[in-house]
């Protein structure tokens, strides 16, 4: 297959590539790696076995390593290739570039420098994980790789609780039953989607409550690549009964403006209208 070759710009180029299924990939980013003077890879691996999926002639070009562990020397290599006036292509080993992806420190040192920074877009795991998992995508979160540690991890679905939007994580098969019992456990039992070989052939997506999924992940344990996702948290409406009862009680021991911020915080509700409420209440009584 012959792909244009195009006059590219001195500067860094991002390349998309496919998440599983290599025809994702867009005509664009295969006319980006065909022209670049320059092709750098998370994973060298992965993508010379896609350029030769779509005969993309390397013509002498050698794929730069730029990970995790290649550290500074891989990406002063880059930037001084971008200062002699070679364009830079740089391809994720799936999916956007910067999503759990290595490329942050690159595209910054880039832009710092003053050079072009542009991206040829493409597959997006979690971006197709949200159009699967029919949980709402009106406000979303990626949340990327929860931590290793069960404390750590928890801590982090802690602070995620709030969130006023679908929570999406990356997760591995090896984790996956321990991280799904945290989140029943710390979010509550919310709706959510467990989408795993996203463009593959077995491609899945198990949908039900938290505590169902992680039922279901201890009987019989998935492979492969995992997006999570988690609906945002529903907070129950509050009677006005209700509401006055509580605000009574926090006046016993505290002031309006205290009494008012406490159970604001508790029922999720909006602090001057709760404010308001006692300190009315507040007047009759007194």
């Amino acid at each position: 297959m012959n792909h244009q070759i195009v006059k590219l710009l001195p500067g860094l180029h991002f390349v998309a590539t496919p998440i599983g299924t290599a025809r994702d990939i867009t005509l664009r980013a295969l006319d980006v790696l065909a022209s670049a003077d320059v092709i750098a890879a998370e994973d060298t691996r992965s993508l010379r076995k896609l350029l030769e999926i779509h005969g993309v002639p390397l013509n002498q070009r050698q794929i730069i390593a730029y990970h995790d562990h290649s550290g500074a020397g891989a990406r002063a290599r880059l930037m001084q290739a971008m200062a002699e006036g070679q364009s830079v292509a740089y391809a994720s080993e799936a999916g956007m570039p910067l999503i759990a992806d290595p490329g942050y420190d690159l595209s910054r040192a880039a832009a710092e420098a003053g050079h072009k920074v542009t991206v040829a877009p493409g597959p997006s795991a979690a971006l197709a994980a949200l159009t699967l998992a029919g949980l709402p995508t009106d406000a979303f979160f990626f949340a990327g790789f929860l931590p290793n540690a069960t404390s750590a991890r928890r801590k982090r679905l802690e602070d995620l609780r709030a969130v006023p939007g679908t929570l999406i994580f990356y997760e591995s098969p090896k984790r996956i039953a321990a991280s799904v019992a945290d989140m029943a456990a710390v979010l509550g039992d919310r709706p959510a989607a467990l989408c795993r070989e996203i463009t593959k052939k077995f491609e899945e997506v198990q949908r039900g409550s938290l505590s169902e999924l992680a039922a279901g992940l201890e009987e019989k344990p998935v492979k492969g690549e995992i997006v999570m996702l988690v609906d945002r948290a529903r907070l129950e409406e509050v009677s006005e009964a209700s509401l006055e009862e509580d605000l009574r009680a926090a006046l016993k021991d505290n002031s309006v403006k205290d009494a008012a911020s406490i159970v604001a915080e508790t029922h999720g509700l909006p602090r001057r209208k709760v404010y308001q409420l006692a300190l009315a209440m507040a007047k009759e009584e007194g």
